[in-house]
């Protein structure tokens, strides 16, 4: 990518959010430079209304689980949201949504698939809570077409060792569906984020097709070696490497290079629309760490497309 389109891309205090034109033209640009189709991002948020609106007035709280202030870029109605990454040029999202409590997710897979259905650019999103009948609605999530699993151990504030999940992780395991896992103690540690219940996890289901979302934000060496041990296992770089992110927990300079040994199973991922920066400022972190065109072009597009079938 040229120096040029590299410093074309804003940083959070340059320009409001609001101005579509000067918020989409340097993603544009960024992917262009690098040759691709467009953009895969593995870790983009929609869910019902009432649920992203309490999402929202938690961040603007500055809840316990988020710790400081948070305010959201793209405070947009649905319709608006997708079309801003359209207007990015994505070619494939998700809609990562997660319950905090029973029985809730079997109703947040129904809202998923309906939103899919209308949204073909949307890769079919589910989740689950350790209860009595998950393994069913998860059967039924994964007959109607849910293609990734959003796992959310913080917000959830459950052990993804729960006995009540183990026929959950082995369908997953079995369907090598991926499963995006929160599990990082950031922004702010849970009673079971961290690296061992998620080793531990592994050793009982070695076939998982993991994705560690936020690189595993802020243990990142621990998951880094956690994905070095298992092949299947990815990461995401949602708000990793941002300047937002490296005031509170930077990523370790020396374990930089490692990000070129998994240079094919780390995916692009930015928490839309719940950052609080201009979406083109995940794009120039990760532009900043020099690690080469060709590591970008696979983590910006070419990795995602290879584990979702996208042609």
């Amino acid at each position: 990518m040229t120096e040029a389109t590299r410093r074309a891309i804003p940083l959070p205090d340059d320009h409001a959010h609001g101005d579509a034109q000067a918020d989409v033209a340097p993603v544009i640009a960024f992917w262009r430079d690098l040759g691709l189709p467009g953009l895969i991002d593995v870790h983009t948020h929609f869910m019902p209304e009432r649920v992203l609106a309490k999402v929202w007035a938690y961040f603007d709280s500055a809840g316990p689980l988020v710790g400081r202030d948070w305010p959201i870029s793209y405070r947009l109605a649905e319709e608006d949201r997708v079309e801003r990454l359209r207007a990015f040029g994505l070619r494939a999202f998700t809609s990562m949504l997660y319950p905090h409590k029973p029985d809730m997710a079997a109703w947040l897979n129904s809202w998923s698939a309906d939103f899919a259905a209308r949204t073909p650019d949307c890769l079919h999103t589910a989740t689950f809570f350790p209860e009595p009948g998950a393994s069913q609605y998860v059967t039924r999530a994964i007959e109607s077409g849910a293609r990734v699993f959003k796992a959310h151990l913080q917000v959830g504030a459950y052990d993804p060792n729960d006995p009540l999940l183990d026929e959950v992780w082995g369908l997953l395991e079995d369907q090598g569906i991926p499963v995006v896992t929160h599990c990082g103690s950031g922004p702010a540690p849970g009673p079971h984020t961290g690296p061992g219940p998620i080793a531990a996890l592994l050793t009982r289901y070695p076939r998982l097709r993991l994705v560690i979302a936020h690189m595993g934000t802020p243990e990142y060496t621990e998951f880094l070696a956690l994905a070095v041990r298992h092949p299947r296992v990815h990461l995401d770089t949602t708000m990793a490497f941002t300047r937002f992110t490296e005031q509170t927990a930077p990523f370790p300079r020396a374990a930089i290079p490692r990000l070129l040994d998994l240079q094919e199973r780390i995916l692009l991922g930015t928490d839309f629309p719940n950052i609080p920066y201009p979406y083109g400022e995940a794009l120039r972190a990760l532009a900043d760490l020099h690690l080469g065109d060709d590591w970008l072009r696979d983590v910006c597009h070419h990795n995602a497309a290879r584990l979702f079938t996208i042609g």
